[in-house]
This record gives structure tokens, sequence and C-alpha cells, in this order.
């Protein structure tokens, strides 16, 4: 584990702490090292969804009645 490391103390619901438990000793990774990778991904994910929000931001405003008129229109719905 990274020394500069926080402790942080967390409340898991007991079936998710049991299977978290069970991948920590299957892949000899500590449950610590775990959440920590997940937690990464997850902001990375986040991340990547503000830069495609970023990227999409000059695109003009589509409303969704005309969406549904333009989905009807092409047979899609």
């Amino acid at each position: 584990m990274i020394s500069e490391a926080k402790r942080a103390t967390i409340y898991l619901d007991p079936a998710l702490h049991r299977a978290l438990r069970i991948k920590a000793a299957e892949t000899s990774r500590s449950m610590s090292e775990i959440v920590n990778e997940a937690v990464r991904q997850a902001l990375a994910e986040d991340a990547d969804d503000l830069a495609a929000f970023d990227q999409r931001a000059a695109e003009p405003l589509l409303e969704y009645e005309t969406l549904l008129k333009r989905l009807k229109k092409d047979g899609r719905i």
C-alpha cells in the first residue's frame, strides 16, 4: 500500500463486503487496492463524460417533441 494513503471509514452492505473480501482473497490483493481501483475507474469515467459534454456543448439543442416527430417520420417508432 502507498505510504501516503489516507485512512477512511466506509460502510458497505454486508453482501458487498463479503464479495469484496472473497475477491481480495482470490486475487491476492487487499480490499483497499480493489476499492481504490474501483473509485479511480469511476472517477475516470466521470471525467470522460464531462469531456464529452464539453465537446458537444456547441451542438444545437433538440427538443424532445421534435426528436419524437423525426423518429416517427423516419419510421423508427
